[in-house]
């Protein structure tokens, strides 16, 4: 009897491979040669599952962005207004180690996208979800009377997301300045600013 192969756990196998090579030595490590010898296959067989690097890159991008949809989804499931807002800004930050490895993943895709206008289309979707969503967050938050500040909420949303990629990009590059203490200084910072009117 033939032995059953189950496609779609190898599709997710090269694009854990894919993810495991980027991060150890970014998109010129993740050549089709060394994804194939990594996942166990043949170099040519990987177009069977695959049909070049670029769909593959963005299913590992898209990996990455479900990933992180699902985590701010979890996180502000029972939540609302400022403490959902507290929740996915925090969640957002480079703070440990598996963030700080997400966000090496991001800082290569976004590279990438700057060339690759697929990848540039739906990093720009992500960010008009996780905008929205802040700014849903803020609008619960003024409504409950918790968030205060004279600040436009379409500002303080610019300073999230500004806040959050400075942070992730200098965890890599700069490491000296984004640290857990600064980027926690920071946030509480910003949260203080929110209540106060």
């Amino acid at each position: 009897m033939p032995k059953v192969i189950d496609h779609d756990e190898r599709r997710e196998h090269i694009v854990d491979v894919t993810w495991d090579l980027i991060v150890r030595g970014g998109f010129e490590a993740a050549t089709m040669r060394e994804i194939a010898a990594a996942a166990g296959f043949a170099n040519g067989a990987l177009k069977r599952y695959f049909p070049g690097k670029d769909a593959l890159v963005e299913a590992t991008f898209d990996r990455a962005l479900s990933t992180v949809h699902a985590q701010i989804a979890a996180a502000t499931a029972d939540r609302k207004g400022l403490e959902a807002l507290r929740v996915l800004c925090y969640g957002a930050m480079p703070l440990d180690a598996k963030r700080i490895t997400a966000g090496r993943v991001l800082l290569a895709f976004w590279d990438m996208s700057l060339g690759n206008q697929r990848l540039h289309d739906r990093y720009a979707e992500h960010l008009r979800t996780w905008r929205a969503a802040l700014r849903e967050h803020i609008r619960q938050g003024r409504a409950d009377g918790d968030i205060r500040t004279a600040t436009p909420d379409e500002q303080l949303v610019d300073e999230i997301v500004l806040l959050s990629a400075g942070a992730n990009v200098m965890s890599l590059v700069g490491p000296r300045f984004s640290t857990r203490k600064l980027q926690k200084a920071h946030l509480d910072s910003f949260f203080e600013r929110l209540v106060r009117p």
